[in-house]
């Protein structure tokens, strides 16, 4: 099978490939991850979060990566899927596709509502992939978000 859920083994692969997602995405100063964290992340002792790798020959070629979310509205947890990445020599092969079914199917089997992530507005191939799939942009939300200094000197004024 193709599509599966990530094991130990795979981590310094995805790690690997998720620093090509921001070399991809114009932010390879930016990915500091390394195999130890994600190890903790993915099988420490209480895991956040998730993930699935696609293979080809045996080869980790793409992989999502995934948490829960919750809806107040809804009344359930979704996903909220962090990455989606399939190598650029793989694209078009139906990997994309094959990985974001299975979270599809998660959330069916679950009883989970809601698919969501985040796209750069600039990435026209993903944006294309996704609205193939019956995906819509939600037009009237606008991500915020707080990180390093901002996030520290924040917390520090509370």
């Amino acid at each position: 099978m193709p599509v599966r859920r990530i094991q130990p083994s795979d981590v310094d692969e995805v790690v690997r490939l998720v620093h090509a997602l921001a070399e991809y995405e114009r932010a390879p100063q930016e990915c500091h991850l390394t195999s130890e964290q994600l190890h903790v992340s993915l099988f420490g002792t209480a895991p956040a979060l998730f993930g699935h790798v696609a293979e080809v020959d045996g080869q980790v070629v793409g992989y999502c990566l995934w948490f829960l979310s919750y809806s107040t509205w809804r009344g359930t947890h979704g996903i909220y899927m962090e990455d989606l990445y399939v190598d650029p020599a793989q694209r078009g092969s139906g990997l994309g596709k094959a990985l974001m079914v299975e979270l599809a199917k998660e959330c069916v089997d679950k009883g989970y509502q809601r698919l969501e992530w985040s796209v750069l507005k600039w990435n026209t191939p993903a944006i294309d992939f996704y609205k193939s799939i019956g995906a819509a942009p939600l037009d009237e939300w606008e991500m915020h978000r707080l990180t390093d200094s901002a996030l520290a000197d924040f917390a520090a004024r509370g």
